[in-house]
This record gives structure tokens, C-alpha cells and sequence, in this order.
């Protein structure tokens, strides 16, 4: 089997634009949500909360991008930031080799779109559908906009799993390479901000309703949390095999040493902590690893009552009913959805880098019905730490880990 290294990384977040903005505004122990006054027109959604990207997105020629909605572009910048911190910018017959792919899911496109093939329907006016309406909307938009801009000619996945989508990017552009289809795969996930998705979750009583103190919420694993609150973002990484990188003098961030993925089989929208229990032991298999050798895990962190206790019941059964510490970033961006995988992993990596890891904003009393895991509070905690999880969930019951090496 073949060894995966990260070479590069980006997040594309209401943080800030690359990891060393992010940390930092990690350290300031500030989260990004804000209240959307503009949504007080949707009179039957009861959350008003949401962490925007307020900042612009990098400029692209619109020759580029006209098949690119927000979600797409967020993912192209999102890789081309990844690229450019590999040092693969300029290599142009390796994107051309047919040995170098990308990985990359969202929820679903863009949601603008949408409109145009509903005003068809509505009015029977054709007139909105343009020659891109179809490519700005489609679940695959990020992975293809890379390919096509970047030029890539190598395996093309998609992976449109709602929440698991980014992870399940890495995980699955992680065998490519492992197994030798590969040599080199952009993987993430991105997801643009829409009130169609909160009103997703609003319908299941699963958004926080604080919306007079947005910096309140999100509180993962609080005994007095009351729900997530919806944000977007992109985050990518490049993988690559040691081998290949070593050869070309490549910065190596961390290993990928393991993965695992699973599915619940029974309910869409209700986590079952068996399963999930199984693709965190499928990871540490996979890593060849004790499961006692993961010094912290980055957890999902939704803030949701069933989300949380049978996320923190499947750590700690999995990790050997030990309090090992854990912290969630969602309690700083929001439920990033397809981007979480992505922007979770790469800033987990750069925290075990730095020796530093954030705590769990809004967490003041852990909820008794949640495990007895560490969980990080404070002002986040110095820790010199070799291996790192990263656990993502979503609906469907797919579930994702991934086990970075610190190198």
C-alpha cells in the first residue's frame, strides 16, 4: 500500500480566506454568526441565524467561471488556494498526466439556478433557462468547475452527501492514491449559504432560535444548546503519495494514515451511535493503529440533542471509553455542511501543527446525557499531540473519519 500525504490546504470560511487568518481568529475565541435580518420576510422559519462569508470572493474572469454559481466558485478558490500552498500551480503536465484528479462534493449546486427551471414551470416561459442554468445547478458543479478550469485529466468523484460530502471526498481521494489509480487528487467539499437550508433543519426543530444573541450559539454539547446554525464555505486539500512528493521536494503538512466510512441503514435524519461507533473503529483499522494512540479528535459538533449524544457516545466507545479531548469548530463558522469535511480537516492539521487546539465555544455545562469525553473550553489548550481524528455525519446516516499523522 501506498502512503497519502497532505502537501497543501485551504479553508474558504467566515474566518477568514487561508489557515493562518483562521487560527488566529480562532484564538480571538469569537465566533461568526450573525443575525440575517433579510430573512424576517420568511415568516414561518423561526431561526434567524446564519455565519456568512461577508468578505468577497476571489475575482476570476467571468470566461472561467460562467458555468460556476457561488457554491462552484467558492470550491474552485477554495483549490486553486490549495494548489498554490502544494507549489503545483505551474505544473501543468502533471494536471495533464491523467494522474492527478479531484474529489469534491456540496449538498446540491447552486440554488439560483433552481429559479430559472421553476419560473418554467410556474409561468411556462422558457426565456430564464440560459445554456449554464443546468451547469450552475447540478450536485457535481464544484468538481467539474475545478476540473475544467484547473485542467485536471485525471479520476473525477463527486461525492453530493450533504454534510459528509468533504470527508468523503478526502476519504475516497485518500484510496485513490493509496491503492496507485492516483498520484495526486484535490479533495473537499464547499457549500454556499441559502434559507432554504436552514429552513431544512427549522422544519425538524434542529436551528438555534437565539437570535437575539448570535453569539450564543451554536453550543455543541451543552445541556442548554437548541440547535445548529447554518454557515458556509470551501475547504480542500491536496493528497499526494509520499513517494511522488518526497521526489519533488513537497512540504508535507501531515499523513493520512486512515479512513473509514459506513452507513447507519435505518433513518435518514435520526444518527445512530452503533454505526457511527463502527466507521470510527473502520478508521483506526484502517491507520493500523491503538485506538489510544488518537490524542484528539475534531469533532461534528452540530448542537443538535441527538446529533450531539450519539456523536460523543461513538467517540468514546470507539476510543476505549477514554475522555480524550475534543473540541468542534462549528461553535465559530456554523454547520458548513458539504464544506465542513474539508475546512475541518485542514485547520485540525494546522492546530496539530501549531500545538494549539480551539475549545468549544458556548460550552459553560456539558450536557449529563453526552459522554465523558475531554471536552476543550477555556481558551483552547496547548497539546503536543501525534495523531488527529476528524469525524463528519450526515443525513442518510453516511458517516466519515479520517486519521491525520503529524509529520
Amino acid at each position: 500500500m501506498r502512503r497519502v500525504v497532505v502537501t497543501g490546504g485551504s479553508c474558504i470560511s467566515s474566518l477568514g480566506f487561508d489557515a493562518e487568518t483562521a487560527i488566529e481568529s480562532l484564538k480571538g475565541l469569537k465566533n461568526r454568526v450573525v443575525r440575517m435580518d433579510a430573512w424576517d420576510i420568511y415568516k414561518q422559519m423561526n431561526t434567524r441565524l446564519a455565519a456568512p462569508i461577508l468578505e468577497p470572493l476571489p475575482p476570476y474572469p467571468r470566461k472561467k467561471i460562467r458555468g460556476a454559481g457561488r457554491v462552484a466558485v467558492m470550491g474552485l478558490a477554495s483549490a486553486d488556494k490549495a494548489i498554490e500552498v502544494a507549489g503545483l500551480t505551474n505544473e501543468t503536465a502533471l494536471m495533464k498526466s491523467g494522474r492527478m484528479g479531484v474529489a469534491f462534493g456540496s449538498s446540491m449546486g447552486s440554488i439560483d439556478p433552481l429559479l430559472e427551471f421553476f419560473s418554467m414551470l410556474k409561468t411556462y416561459d422558457c426565456s430564464k433557462i440560459t445554456a449554464t442554468t443546468y451547469i450552475r445547478a447540478m450536485p457535481q458543479t464544484c468538481a467539474v468547475n475545478i476540473s475544467v478550469v484547473l485542467g485536471l485529466t485525471g479520476r473525477l468523484v463527486t461525492t453530493n452527501t450533504a454534510c459528509s460530502s468533504g470527508s468523503l471526498a478526502i476519504g475516497q481521494a485518500y484510496e485513490l492514491i493509496k491503492y496507485g489509480k492516483q498520484d495526486v487528487m484535490i479533495a473537499g467539499g464547499a457549500d454556499e449559504l441559502d434559507p432554504t437550508e436552514s429552513a431544512v433543519f427549522d422544519t425538524l426543530f434542529a436551528t438555534s432560535t437565539k437570535n437575539d444573541h448570535p453569539e450564543l450559539s451554536p453550543a455543541a454539547y451543552d445541556k442548554d444548546r437548541d440547535g445548529l446554525v447554518i454557515g458556509e464555505g470551501a475547504g480542500a486539500l491536496v493528497l499526494e503519495e509520499y513517494e511522488h512528493a518526497k521526489a519533488r521536494g513537497a512540504k508535507i503538512y501531515a499523513e493520512l494514515v486512515g479512513f473509514g466510512s459506513n452507513t447507519d441503514g435505518e433513518h435518514i435524519t435520526q444518527p445512530k451511535k452503533e454505526t457511527m461507533q463502527q466507521a470510527l473503529e473502520l478508521a483506526i483499522e484502517d491507520s493500523g493503529l491503538s485506538a489510544d494512540a488518537v490524542g484528539y479528535v475534531n469533532g461534528h459538533g452540530t448542537a443538535t440533542h441527538h446529533g450531539d449524544i450519539a456523536e460523543s457516545w461513538a467517540t468514546y466507545n470507539a476510543l476505549k471509553q477514554r475522555a480524550v479531548p475534543l473540541s468542534s469548530l462549528k461553535s465559530y463558522v456554523g454547520h458548513t455542511l458539504g464544506a465542513c469535511g474539508g475546512i475541518e480537516a485542514w485547520l485540525a492539521i494546522n492546530m496539530m501543527n501549531r500545538g494549539w487546539f480551539s475549545p468549544n465555544l458556548n460550552l459553560r455545562n456539558v450536557d449529563p446525557e453526552c459522554a465523558p469525553l475531554d471536552y476543550i473550553t477555556g481558551s483552547g489548550r496547548e497539546m503536543d499531540v501525534e495523531y488527529i481524528m476528524s469525524n463528519n455525519f450526515a443525513f442518510g446516516g453516511i458517516n466519515t473519519s479520517l486519521i491525520f499523522k503529524r509529520v
